[in-house]
């Protein structure tokens, strides 16, 4: 990364995996969602279930997310997206719920009622830069495609000083793959893909309804890409559009982030990697 002295004048976070130890808190997650499974599926499916998951984990970057046709993140990114990918694994398998609209239904069920049940685990420095970001005058949003009130429970519960100006923004849809909802000259400067070493694959980086969100944030706070810090943990999803867009990018990992992953996020003119929060508010001095 190069060197940047300015001081960001907004601060977007991700939520989980960046906030959270998302393997940590996955438990009664999966026993929630397997019990949902069994019950469209019946008895039997965790064969396929095991045998799912060890494909995706030789090769998540290839094994991905796939919507719309599309991979839209790696395959392992963090456990709610892994349930996603080891499902359409089955579902293509089992030659069920060929219908495109009708399979991205049901997994959305699967997902947005058995999140709330997931423990809730915060990385355990999140509260001390939750709270100096907070105590800043810089604009703090949480964006994140898991739904607002599920994640704002989950802040309630970390309860930092001055939780009242952190503003969350659920549903963001980062995997969606369109063009933003009315044209603007800042998109259209986005490529359609781009290549990354140690990815046999492209990465799609137009994800318009991800930018809708973004430049209404702009909008709303009076900033502009370049004076804008976002951090997340999976790359493709949280981070290249807004790097594309002029956004300085921090990569914030955990044990299964992807190898390319990080070298992709190392690349950018203003992209960092660390494994903890605290450099995200040393930037604000």
């Amino acid at each position: 990364m190069s060197e940047d002295s300015h001081r960001p004048r907004l601060v977007i976070l991700d939520f989980d995996g960046t906030f959270t130890d998302v393997e940590a808190e996955a438990g009664p997650f999966y026993e929630a969602y397997a019990h949902d499974v069994r019950a469209l599926l019946g008895d039997g499916f965790e064969d396929d279930w095991k045998e799912a998951e060890a494909v995706i984990a030789q090769n998540p970057g290839l094994h991905g997310w796939l919507h719309d046709g599309r991979i839209v993140a790696p395959g392992d990114a963090d456990p709610y997206l892994r349930a996603t990918v080891i499902m359409n694994r089955i579902f293509d398998h089992r030659g069920l719920y060929s219908d495109l609209a009708e399979r991205t239904n049901i997994l959305q069920k699967l997902y947005f009622e058995n999140y709330p049940k997931a423990d809730t685990v915060f990385r355990p420095e999140a509260k001390d830069v939750v709270e100096g970001l907070l105590a800043s005058d810089v604009p703090v949003w949480v964006v994140t495609n898991s739904a607002t009130d599920d994640v704002q429970r989950k802040i309630d519960v970390l309860a930092p000083k001055g939780r009242e100006r952190l503003r969350v923004l659920g549903n963001a849809r980062k995997f969606i793959v369109t063009p933003p909802s009315s044209p603007d000259a800042r998109f259209e400067q986005v490529p359609e893909t781009l290549e990354v070493a140690d990815l046999e694959r492209p990465i799609f980086v137009r994800r318009g309804h991800y930018f809708d969100v973004l430049s209404g944030i702009w909008a709303e706070t009076g900033t502009q890409p370049s004076e804008t810090l976002v951090c997340g943990d999976i790359f493709e999803l949280d981070l290249l559009l807004p790097a594309v867009l002029g956004a300085e990018v921090m990569l914030v990992t955990k044990p299964r982030t992807a190898g390319f992953e990080k070298t992709a996020c190392a690349a950018l003119e203003r992209g960092s990697v660390i494994d903890e929060l605290h450099p995200v508010l040393a930037r604000l001095g």
